[in-house]
């Protein structure tokens, strides 16, 4: 994100090791610095929980986060779409539904894409289109192989995250 160019980072980390922790921090800079961030998430359950995640840790600061996914009413989905025209939203989390509407990909600084290998080469190519100025972000545990090819051929960066927290207890 210091880097003058854009970046188009593949982070790889098993479950529970910090994928999303390191999204929120990468948010948190990008909003301080006056951009905007999009978050694209596979699930409705998934959109949620980032919700509560983001909110719980970037709530305090002043930051505004919405979500936009099927359970929302038009009604609902109007206003988001009104707030984040106006700026008034500055971390938008959703599933596909933010695909369908250009206006969510062209007003972000930083897009964030969780579970990337739950997303077709269509949605893929999609987000594609953002531009240069615009830094990309993908995070799985199981990276398809096209874009772990990417990243191994230099495509992309890739950041691994090889150890647990201390603090993560073990899955049973």
């Amino acid at each position: 994100l210091e880097s003058n160019k854009s970046m188009d980072r593949l982070l790889c980390g098993d479950v529970g090791f910090g994928k999303t922790e390191l999204a929120i921090r990468a948010t948190f800079k990008a909003v301080l610095g006056g951009g905007r961030v999009v978050v694209l998430a596979p699930t409705t359950i998934l959109t949620n929980q980032l919700y509560f995640s983001f909110i719980d840790r970037l709530g305090d600061y002043g930051i505004t986060v919405s979500f936009l996914s099927r359970v929302k009413t038009v009604k609902e989905k109007q206003l988001i779409e009104a707030c984040w025209l106006e700026g008034k939203i500055d971390v938008l989390i959703g599933t596909h539904a933010i695909l369908n509407n250009d206006m969510y990909l062209k007003n972000s600084s930083l897009f964030i894409v969780d579970e990337e290998h739950r997303f077709g080469v269509k949605q893929k190519e999609k987000i594609r289109v953002l531009g240069n100025n615009v830094d990309y972000l993908s995070m799985s545990a199981t990276p398809i192989p096209r874009t772990l090819g990417m990243a191994l051929s230099g495509f992309k960066s890739i950041s691994t995250l090889g150890s647990a927290p201390k603090s993560r207890k073990p899955i049973i």
